[in-house]
């Protein structure tokens, strides 16, 4: 046995990143590993990313979690995708729904086909082809493998949770695989002199508590990451110009059923979330404090609830931005600590979900192998930027002319990553997925076309059927699918049936 082997792992802050990685590493690794967890009850966890998409799923399945147990423990609903109101112009309205959109055929997508069928004026809006779509609009949902009869996938879905509950199902799931919860506020953090790599942090009773490998959840403060082993940050918000976020939660008044997706809905600076739990609804304004003051976007949120606040507005500053050193010595940054994206399409957890991914795959046996750093480091640089032009391609497609905010959005240099998507699209509806990055191109579909972003023509392969043929294939589908949706139960029958939280 190497007795330089690394055996002890410190995860500095609690929170939904730090209780992932506890979590995670104790399920995979804790047979060859101790882990210590270190918080602080006295400091407070920003707690409003309440709203996940799919791959969540795969993370709670990893765990061996029961999806009912979990949902009725952290007063979960359904989410099926997001409607956005107002982003392509005040009064328009889309939902970018998980799942496909209709069915290819050979090796064109049907969004090719029911292009030409646009040209000929006789599609139906895309909405209308995709069955996590219709199932949003009419508040339906179920759990199912396939549509009965029928090759075609069935529902894809994410939660809407409350986070901080999250984190205490997931505290209690690692505590009993024997990670060691540490209370106390960390005051110094301590530093080889040679290597610059972390040993110990001590805490303010004067204990320490040393490690072989450090995981940085500390949230913006960057305990670990920036103030002890000094990795950069890369500001974004030249791009993406929110630097505020008010939150809220709000009462779900009698007979309020929860719609099963989150709404983003545009204001004249930013945008406001509104996510639908079973015993309550999160809502938050995100905005640009150079082009709308505190006192205003609070205003605007609070005119906008759909029940009594339970507490007072909370803001929260934010840089938007990552750290291309995400692992820097024998530390890596976790959630905001390694970078800050705004939650339009709620990549929080996802982020810390898919950095704690690559992380165990390049896990370091005893010294830290510099491939593995290095591509670890590579991973994450495309994760995030390629998550940034997403996010970007909703604030840059945009034909709103109420603000100077909009305007600059529309005007502005984009990332040369994502103007060859646009550029692609506009043409003739072209997309590809690159190198397995998280949104798909059904994803990059509903949001350009729900923001009117139209292709001029389609794939001349498209021509192989008649409009006829085509036709009749998009009509066959909208039946199915509609005919489908119509047979699911509501998703407060669902949530009574199977998940139904015990009243708070």
């Amino acid at each position: 046995m190497n007795e330089n082997r690394i055996k002890d792992v410190v995860i500095v802050g609690g929170g939904t990143a730090g209780w992932m990685a506890a979590s995670l590493f104790a399920n995979t690794m804790g047979k060859s590993i101790r882990i210590k967890l270190v918080e602080s009850e006295a400091i407070g966890t920003i707690g409003v990313g309440e709203a996940t998409i799919p791959p969540i799923q795969v993370f709670n399945r990893m765990l061996g979690i029961d999806e009912n147990e979990f949902m009725r423990a952290t007063n979960a609903t359904i989410k099926l995708g997001i409607e956005f109101q107002n982003w392509g112009d005040i009064g328009e309205s889309y939902i970018h729904g998980f799942g496909y959109i209709g069915k290819s055929l050979g090796i064109l997508r049907f969004d090719q086909y029911w292009l030409k069928s646009l040209k000929n004026g006789t599609a139906l809006d895309i909405e209308n082809y995709s069955f996590t779509n219709l199932a949003a609009r009419a508040g339906k949902f179920a759990r199912m493998d396939k549509i009965p009869g029928t090759p075609l996938d069935g529902l894809g879905y994410a939660f809407h949770f409350d986070a901080s509950l999250y984190a205490k199902f997931l505290r209690s799931y690692a505590e009993k695989r024997d990670v060691e919860r540490i209370e106390g506020k960390i005051c110094k953090v301590n530093t080889d002199g040679e290597n610059g790599h972390i040993t110990s942090v001590e805490l303010e009773n004067g204990s320490q508590i040393a490690g072989d490998f450090f995981i940085d959840c500390s949230g913006f403060r960057g305990l670990l990451i920036d103030q002890a082993v000094g990795s950069e940050f890369e500001d974004w918000t030249h791009w993406l110009m929110s630097d505020r976020a008010i939150a809220v939660p709000c009462e779900n008044e009698e007979g309020f059923e929860p719609r099963p997706y989150t709404q983003s809905i545009a204001h004249s600076a930013g945008w406001q979330w509104r996510i639908p739990l079973q015993h309550r609804t999160g809502n938050g304004h995100v905005f640009s404090s150079a082009h709308m003051s505190e006192d205003e976007a609070t205003s605007i949120l609070l005119g906008n609830l759909e029940g009594k606040p339970l507490k007072d507005p909370m803001t929260i500053k934010f840089k938007t931005g990552y750290r291309p050193e995400g692992w820097k010595k024998n530390c890596v940054a976790i959630g905001l600590s390694s970078g800050f994206i705004e939650p339009l399409e709620s990549t929080s957890i996802h982020l810390i979900q898919i950095a704690l991914f690559h992380l165990l795959k390049m896990f370091p046996t005893t010294a830290i192998e510099p491939s593995m750093r290095d591509e670890y480091n590579r991973r994450m640089q495309f994760e995030y930027s390629s998550i940034r032009d997403f996010i970007i391609l909703h604030y840059h497609v945009n034909q709103r002319t109420d603000s100077e905010y909009w305007k600059t959005c529309r005007e502005m240099e984009i990332p040369e990553t994502l103007q060859r998507k646009i550029d692609a699209f506009r043409t003739r509806g072209h997309l590809y997925r690159i190198d397995g990055e998280l949104f798909t191109e059904e994803a990059w579909t509903h949001v350009m076309l729900g923001q009117n972003l139209i292709p001029e023509t389609y794939n001349p392969l498209a021509d192989n059927f008649t409009d006829a043929e085509i036709t009749e294939f998009l009509s066959n589908i909208n039946t199915l699918l509609k005919n489908t949706v119509a047979k699911l139960p509501t998703h407060q029958q669902f949530i009574n049936a199977n998940c139904k939280a015990p009243v708070m």
